[in-house]
């Protein structure tokens, strides 16, 4: 608990058994009051390594429903849960469970309602491994959208973050993408519904056990980034009428 607020870390997993222990052991369990797991039909023992550390919130697809898919599931958990601050960290340990409090805070205190935690605020992304590639589509495409979208942010594409109840509740992410765009769909629909974001730095961890899409999925991602930041614009000059950009009904 954070001042009476309840703290949920969700974990979306995909063959994470290696990482995900080692995560897990860093949850700050003073602060955090549930875990939730979702492994998204893994071909490994994720799930069962997941309740033998004491995970008790494990969620099991069937079928593969994809990195979007597998976050619905942990949000409709979270807030059923009654999550006040949900905390989305992934059990690859490419992300510090360390910050959570960092994060806890900031909207615990009512200062931010969403947080980022940013690889590249200061110069830690190369020098922690992201490849240079990434590194470079990352800044190019993070440029294109903060026009589009007419917002600042230093990444759109950090899988590290943070929501309060009110968010969550306040946009359709059901509505969105199952794949790897859910994220920007889900950052577009913040940004339009007018939640402000804040951002801190993070460092990052690239090594080979981490989770990472291959150059081919990068490419559609950055494909389908650009058409979120583009149906972002129509949507707000009111050239375009998407379902997604609807406040759901409770």
């Amino acid at each position: 608990m954070y001042k009476g607020k309840k703290v949920v870390v969700v974990l979306p997993a995909y063959n994470a058994a290696l990482t995900l222990e080692k995560t897990y052991r860093e949850i700050p369990f003073d602060l955090v009051d549930e875990v939730i797991l979702c492994d998204d039909a893994s071909k490994d023992n994720t799930s069962e390594l997941a309740r033998s550390i004491g995970i008790q919130h494990v969620i099991v697809h069937q079928n593969n429903k994809g990195y979007g898919g597998n976050q619905k599931s942990l949000y409709n958990k979270a807030l059923e849960l009654g999550g006040d601050i949900v905390i989305m960290l992934h059990p690859d340990y490419q992300y510090t469970p360390l910050l959570i409090p960092s994060m806890v805070n900031i909207i615990g205190e009512d200062l931010f309602p969403v947080v980022l935690g940013s690889r590249i605020l200061g110069k830690g992304a190369l020098a922690g491994g992201m490849p240079f590639y990434k590194f470079v589509a990352n800044r190019l495409l993070t440029f294109t959208q903060n026009l589009l979208v007419n917002y600042k942010l230093s990444e759109y594409h950090t899988g590290y973050r943070a929501f309060s109840r009110e968010v969550l509740e306040g946009i359709d992410f059901n509505a969105n993408d199952d794949d790897f765009v859910f994220d920007n769909e889900m950052l577009s629909q913040i940004i339009f519904h007018g939640y402000q974001i804040a951002e801190v730095t993070c460092p990052t961890k690239y090594f080979e056990e981490a989770s990472s899409i291959n150059f081919r999925r990068s490419a559609k991602y950055g494909l389908g980034v650009l058409r979120v930041s583009g149906q972002h614009f129509l949507q707000k000059m009111g050239l375009m009428k998407l379902d997604r950009y609807r406040k759901p009904n409770h």
